[in-house]
């Protein structure tokens, strides 16, 4: 039996069939919906994690084949590994390997909770010293998972109190039809304010009246009730 083999197996014993069931609706994966075709075998995160972390010395070529796998869960433990790989690398060139590789198959993070888990963890933590072009270029792009991975790509810059790239890219994004780009925004500007309050309220004051409803019910989902409720009934 390959690792490979050995890998799935692993996997698969934590299948539940009730969430088997319940992950297709979960994930809009009905035709129509965002997640449409995709596949799901009923596995909770943190088993999923298990088996990432008994497999994190995985090769590229062997994360190739999961990465690219039909089910959703087996995707996502190929990025778990490559998050734990790309973490504890030390070497400039062996990160760069792990960002260009995750780059390669970004057609396979075609899930909000593949990008939420990834994005910032190994493409925004790679282009921190360096240019942020990319972000840019996805934002743009018109393709759904993709402007999500630039918004959340910048959670890492966000945490370092580095607040601009968020910022350009939440109004590069502020009229986009999908609600899943308004929650992803307004909680990105979420945890700007978290951080700094000002930064937050500088953007909001500009576009709170004209951002979708859902966006700005993220963004202020933590402002004290009276304030929240002026932004809400647009009275700032």
């Amino acid at each position: 039996m390959s690792r490979i083999d050995e890998c799935k197996q692993d996997l698969i014993q934590f299948i539940e069939e009730e969430k088997a069931s319940i992950y297709p609706k979960f994930f809009k994966a009905f035709p129509g919906g965002y997640g449409e075709g995709d596949k799901f075998l009923g596995i909770r995160v943190p088993n999923i994690r298990k088996v990432a972390k008994k497999y994190k010395d995985f090769t590229f070529n062997e994360l190739s084949v999961l990465i690219q796998d039909e089910y959703h869960e087996v995707r996502m433990l190929a990025l778990f590994i490559l998050v734990i790989q790309f973490e504890k690398a030390k070497e400039e060139s062996q990160r760069k390997r792990i960002c260009d590789f995750y780059l390669k198959n970004i057609n396979a993070v075609n899930n909000w909770d593949l990008v939420d888990s990834t994005a910032h963890k190994i493409l925004g933590a790679y282009l921190e010293d360096k240019k942020r072009d990319l972000l840019y270029e996805y934002a743009t792009s018109n393709q759904l998972w993709l402007q999500r991975i630039a918004i959340i790509a910048a959670f890492c810059y966000i945490r370092h109190e580095d607040y601009d790239d968020a910022l350009k890219i939440s109004k590069i994004l502020l009229q986009h039809k999908h609600d899943l780009i308004h929650k992803a925004v307004g909680w990105m500007l979420r945890e700007v304010g978290n951080r700094n309050l000002p930064r937050e309220e500088e953007f909001l004051k500009v576009y709170y009246k004209t951002m979708p409803r859902t966006m700005l019910r993220y963004a202020i989902e933590k402002f004290d009730e009276p304030l929240r409720k002026k932004y809400l009934h647009g009275e700032i």
